[in-house]
């Protein structure tokens, strides 16, 4: 099932439990020109809510409250941007978080396909379909089409998330990889300062 939400929140109440999967659909990759249009969450039990904004109003104190919520762990995959993106339209820093993308390239070298779709074609034997990635998500009214994707992009995560972590403890790799989460935020704070094609750690 997916709750499809105009107004710009979560509903009051609604608990998702302590691991949430969460992206955004935004008009572009670039978070001071590209303004956030739709969050999606999913407590990894195969529901999806989808939180659309109008551009004007990024009130949403409900998904504020959760995005802080040092005792929820967020699940992204390519958090860096997401993350940023919130920070930008919702003037949260989300807080502690995981990254699939991350995760994989750390546990799947033998590969060079960290995508969402390769990600989870592997990991969870589902096959996405990715043709409503570049459609116009500040569109007033969305696509059915346009909402079983964004929906399919945080339905899955949990179950990569269990595959990679095994991985990551199998190649004693987990710290590391928890270090690399921790910085996210930071990361991402960089990226929305102007160091995002600079690499600060270089000569």
């Amino acid at each position: 099932m997916t709750n499809f939400l105009h107004h710009g929140d979560l509903p009051d109440g609604l608990d998702l439990g302590k691991i949430v999967a969460i992206d955004s659909e935004t008009m572009g990759l670039n978070p001071h020109r590209d303004r956030l249009c739709v969050v999606q969450l999913s407590s990894g039990d195969g529901d999806a809510h989808l939180v659309k904004f109008d551009g004007e109003n990024y009130e949403a104190p409900n998904l504020k409250k959760l995005l802080a919520d040092s005792s929820v762990l967020k699940l992204f995959h390519f958090g860096r941007f997401d993350i940023a993106v919130m920070d930008k339209y919702l003037g949260v820093r989300c807080a502690p978080v995981y990254c699939t993308k991350i995760a994989s390239k750390l546990v799947r070298t033998y590969t060079d396909r960290h995508g969402l779709k390769d990600l989870v074609r592997e990991l969870a034997g589902v096959n996405l379909d990715k043709q409503q990635q570049s459609s116009d998500w500040g569109s007033a009214d969305l696509s059915e089409e346009q909402i079983a994707y964004a929906a399919s992009d945080v339905l899955y995560l949990h179950k990569a998330m269990e595959e990679l972590d095994r991985r990551l403890a199998r190649e004693g790799r987990t710290e590391l990889a928890r270090a690399c989460f921790d910085f996210l935020p930071t990361r991402a704070t960089l990226d929305l300062g102007g160091w995002d094609d600079i690499d600060i750690f270089s000569h």
